[in-house]
């Protein structure tokens, strides 16, 4: 049995239900049950697998696209890459073996991490230890300066809370434990619509689930307002809709299978689907410029895969050549995360259109 389980039973009996944001942050970064505190999670034998650890052509076009992002800037010294949730920094290795052949740039880098785990932070260390990263607990400290910051696979695991709507109105959904100790879905019997429902969700019919996620907005802001005042662009990578809608897509991931989001919390991977339009809506609220979203496997074209991907070819036999063109289709496939995926960049007011994201 889960360790948190009872943890949050107890905190349900002397408080009442909780939100579904608080479950969910309980979930993953409770400081000694949470799921990201506790385990590697990533790869065949975790319970998924992102984009980096698939090929590592991934991560060598997130490189490459930081180095266009300084070049169009002017090459500032010093300039910042910074990775929000690094995982085990695979992402990072490629991505900086990539800057590493871009003159100039290594010189003028200084690597900053935003990790909370303490596990995935000494998987860091391993896999970029030579460039001497800093880590932090939050985006805010890191100090400003002109940077590329990268969030892939980052928004979804920030928590979100739902409304359900009601014939008089929104009711907050929330997490209770029944009587025999099961934790599920109960509904606030307060009315009242919430500041932070978007006006997309204004007309959703009776029975009608939204989620909406102050943390990733939040997050977007601090972000937009560091790339306003001293300049550089992020680039967020993730699954989820494009525009606000209404749905719930709250998901629970256990051994690359799906599994129950109120079963065993701290020993699964709970995210939900990040909402693009209120992400985009968030950063121009600061004047900051939006390019996107797009599809990530378009942008992953735009770049130049498949070029690498046949140069990777050209080293390797059969059997290396068959998975190279099996992780191109995983990446770009309009049936795998080519489309699910989809990637939003984020400017400085008045600079150029990144790389990928023209027109």
């Amino acid at each position: 049995m889960s360790g948190l389980l009872d943890h949050i039973r107890r905190r349900i009996a002397r408080e009442g239900p909780i939100s579904v944001a608080d479950y969910m942050a309980l979930a993953l970064g409770h400081p000694e049950h949470g799921y990201y505190m506790t385990r590697d999670p990533f790869g065949r034998a975790g319970d998924f697998v992102t984009a980096p650890e698939i090929s590592q052509m991934f991560g060598e076009l997130v490189g490459l696209w930081s180095a266009q992002v300084w070049d169009d800037i002017g090459r500032p010294k010093p300039f910042k890459w910074i990775e929000l949730g690094p995982g085990r920094g695979t992402l990072a290795a490629d991505a900086l073996r990539a800057i590493k052949g871009i003159a100039g740039m290594a010189d003028a880098l200084n690597i900053h991490l935003v990790e909370t785990s303490p596990l995935l932070r000494e998987h860091q260390e391993r896999a970029i230890a030579a460039w001497s990263p800093q880590w932090h607990g939050a985006l805010a400290q890191v100090p400003d300066s002109p940077a590329v910051v990268v969030a892939n696979e980052f928004f979804d695991a920030l928590p979100v809370r739902q409304y359900q709507r009601g014939e008089a109105g929104w009711h907050e959904r929330l997490v209770t434990a029944t009587e025999t100790g099961e934790l599920a879905f109960t509904l606030s019997p307060r009315l009242g619509i919430d500041p932070v429902l978007p006006p997309a969700f204004a007309h959703a019919r009776p029975g009608a689930v939204v989620e909406v996620s102050p943390a990733a907005t939040g997050v977007m802001r601090a972000l937009a307002d560091r790339l306003v005042r001293a300049g550089g662009a992020a680039l967020v990578i993730d699954y989820g809709h494009a525009t606000s809608a209404a749905g719930e897509t709250l998901q629970a991931v256990k051994g690359h299978a799906y599994a129950d989001p109120f079963a065993e919390p701290g020993l699964v991977d709970l995210t939900a689907h990040v909402d693009f339009q209120a992400l985009a809506d968030t950063a121009r609220g600061t004047g900051a410029q939006v390019f996107g979203p797009v599809k990530q496997g378009d942008l992953l074209r735009r770049l130049g895969i498949e070029v690498r991907a046949g140069r990777l070819r050209a080293n390797v036999d059969a059997a290396g050549r068959a998975a190279i063109d099996a992780a191109l289709q995983r990446l770009t496939g309009t049936d795998a995360m080519g489309r699910l995926f989809k990637a939003l960049a984020v400017t400085a007011p008045g600079q150029a259109a990144p790389a990928g994201f023209e027109g």
